[in-house]
């Protein structure tokens, strides 16, 4: 029995599989598919009364492994690496900014009780400046990665989910439930399970690498 917890409020299932039972449709002409028409008043018997419940199959995934370094989707970890390694420059500039300011404010604290009022504000005034360049250079870039994930990450989640669909269709799944998407405590039997049976069926049979366009 494995133990969820689980922070995020938000949809309960990942995927919802048709189940045929539900309909039986007929081939028309054209090879369209029309629903049956029922008879004009129908009499009522104990058939038309009846209703035939489909057999159902319930599996559970947890989404958030795909993007284990170790254990996820190598093709979605790769593209997070990527992504991660066109902002390091970035990141570097921000983090050499945060120094300068670091040190520049604690060499104000040392000399500002010995030295005259009117350099200490400039200093100040210099420094404050320094703080409003890196907080917007920050917002820059934290706006630029977020729309390159916009623009890496949709394909990606939709070719898993394709994955996923054919993956729970071959075993009779016909609701799958991310559990990283649920809010709360609950146990479910390590048998519904298929986020790494999954992952693994994924990596097989996709490559390692992601196709990644350059930013602008």
């Amino acid at each position: 029995m494995k133990i969820f917890r689980a922070t995020a409020a938000v949809a309960f299932f990942v995927a919802v599989m048709a189940v045929s039972a539900f309909a039986q449709p007929r081939t028309g002409q054209g090879g369209g598919t029309t629903p049956a028409r029922p008879t004009a008043n129908p009499a009522p018997t104990a058939s038309s009364t009846s209703v035939n419940v489909p057999d159902s199959k319930v599996a559970v995934i947890d989404s958030s492994a795909f993007a284990d370094p170790k254990e996820g989707i190598t093709k979605f970890v790769n593209a997070l690496k990527r992504v991660d390694a066109e902002f390091q420059p970035r990141r570097a500039e921000l983090q050499g900014l945060q120094q300068q300011i670091d040190k520049a404010t604690a060499d104000l604290q040392k000399a500002a009780p010995v030295q005259d009022a009117k350099v200490t504000q400039q200093q100040q005034d210099k420094i404050d400046q320094m703080k409003k360049d890196a907080q917007r250079k920050a917002e820059d870039a934290e706006a630029a990665f977020n729309k390159r994930m916009q623009e890496v990450l949709p394909p990606l989640y939709d070719d898993i989910g394709k994955a996923l669909e054919t993956f729970a269709k071959a075993r009779g799944i016909n609701l799958i439930l991310d559990v990283s998407k649920v809010q709360g405590v609950f146990a479910l039997s390590d048998a519904l399970d298929i986020t790494k049976p999954f992952i693994a069926d994924y990596n097989s049979k996709n490559p390692a690498t992601a196709s990644l366009t350059t930013p602008r």
